[in-house]
C-alpha cells in the first residue's frame, strides 16, 4: 500500500497553469491504507467531525441522488501521484493502482439549518490494490473526533429535523464489511457504484463537474464533456416522468440488477439507466416491483440492503411512473 505525495486536485480549489505545474499545499498526504482509525489516513483536515476534504482529493456529487435511509452523503476521490483516470466509456473511467474513493454518511442535526451541526455515522472506503478493489468500513465514535475501522457491522440510533420540521428516528445500520460485495460486485469484481462519468456530467456550483476534471487534466481520453451522456436528477420535475423514475431506478437499482450484478440469476430485470424499456422487464414486472418498494420487509424488501425505512418521495415516483405501463 501507498503513500501519497503528490497533488490531486481539488474542484474549484486548485488549478492547473497553462505550464501544467501545480498550486501547492502543506496538508499532510493522504495515507490508502486500512488502518485502525480514520485520523491515521488524512483524508480530513482539522476538526476531523467538520468533514474538511483533505486538498489532495476532489469531491463529487452524483447528478441523481441515491437513498440510505434519508442520511447526507459526502463522496470524494484521491489519485496516487503522477496518475489519471482513463476514460472508458460513459460508465466507469478505469482508475490507476491505488486509488482512494469515499463515501461518507452523516445526518444534519437540522436540515433547515445547517449550521446546527452533523452527527457523521461512518465513512465507506474502496481502495484499489494489485489490481482489485478492497472495501473497508469505518464507525464514527460518539465524540465526532475519529472513525475506526469496523468490519462487523452495527446499528445507530439517530434523530434529525427534516426541512420540513419533522423530527425523524430510525435505527441506522451500518453493514458488515463482507455485505459491501453484494451491491459492489460485477461479474465476481469489487466494482464502485457512482462514479460512472454520466453521473458525473452535470452542473453543480456554477460548473460542469466532469469538464471540470477534463480541464484539470485529471483523466485522458476524453477532451469534452460534450461526449458524455447524463443522467437526469429524479428531483428534477422539468424532467419527463419516465427519464426521472428511470434515473432513480439507475442509482438504487442497476448495480443488482444488470448483468454481473447480485441479482442476475435471480431475477430477470435489468434495469441500467441505458437498457430499452423493452429490454428491462421492469413493465412485465411493474406489480413485483411495486410490491416490493412499498413496505419494509428485511430480506424481501428492495433495496435489499442499506435501507430501513420506505423512501415515500421514491416510492410516490416510481408508482407513477409504473401506473403509465
Amino acid at each position: 500500500m501507498k503513500k501519497y505525495f503528490a497533488l490531486i486536485l481539488v474542484f474549484g480549489l486548485l488549478s492547473c497553469n497553462n505550464d501544467d505545474s501545480m498550486i501547492s499545499v502543506t496538508e499532510p498526504a493522504v495515507i490508502a491504507e486500512f488502518r485502525t482509525n480514520l485520523s491515521e489516513l488524512n483524508l480530513f483536515t482539522g476538526n476531523l467531525g467538520e468533514l474538511n476534504v483533505t486538498p489532495y482529493a476532489f469531491e463529487y456529487e452524483l447528478s441523481s441522488p441515491s437513498f440510505a435511509d434519508y442520511s447526507t452523503k459526502q463522496r470524494f476521490i484521491v489519485l496516487p501521484p503522477d496518475t489519471k483516470l482513463e476514460y472508458n466509456g460513459d460508465g466507469l473511467p478505469i482508475f490507476p493502482e491505488g486509488s482512494l474513493i469515499a463515501k461518507t454518511f452523516y445526518y444534519n442535526i437540522d436540515d433547515r439549518n445547517v449550521d446546527l451541526g452533523k452527527q457523521v455515522i461512518e465513512t465507506r472506503l474502496l481502495i484499489k490494490i494489485n489490481g482489485e478493489w478492497e472495501s473497508g468500513d469505518y464507525k464514527w465514535n460518539d465524540e465526532q473526533t475519529d472513525a475506526v475501522l469496523d468490519l462487523n457491522g452495527s446499528t445507530v440510533p439517530v434523530t434529525w429535523i427534516n426541512s420540513a420540521g419533522e423530527t425523524n428516528t430510525t435505527n441506522y445500520i451500518i453493514p458488515e464489511n463482507s455485505q459491501c460485495f453484494t451491491c459492489h460486485s460485477t461479474f465476481g469484481n469489487m466494482t464502485p457504484i457512482g462514479p460512472k462519468l454520466r453521473n458525473l456530467n452535470f452542473n453543480t456550483n456554477g460548473s460542469n463537474q466532469l469538464q471540470q476534471l477534463i480541464d484539470n487534466q485529471n483523466i485522458i481520453g476524453l477532451t469534452s464533456s460534450t461526449a458524455v451522456t447524463t443522467v437526469p436528477n429524479w428531483l428534477d420535475p422539468s424532467a419527463s416522468l419516465e427519464s426521472r423514475a428511470r434515473a432513480y431506478i439507475d442509482i438504487n437499482c442497476a448495480y443488482c440488477h444488470s448483468d454481473g450484478g447480485f441479482c442476475e440469476t435471480q431475477s430477470t430485470l435489468r434495469v441500467d439507466y441505458n437498457t430499452p424499456l423493452a429490454d428491462s422487464q421492469i413493465a412485465e414486472r411493474r406489480f413485483s416491483i411495486a410490491f416490493r418498494i412499498s413496505d419494509y420487509n428485511p430480506g424481501f424488501s428492495m433495496p435489499f440492503i442499506g435501507t430501513t425505512l420506505i423512501h415515500e418521495e421514491g416510492v410516490d415516483l416510481i408508482q407513477s411512473y409504473l401506473n403509465t405501463l
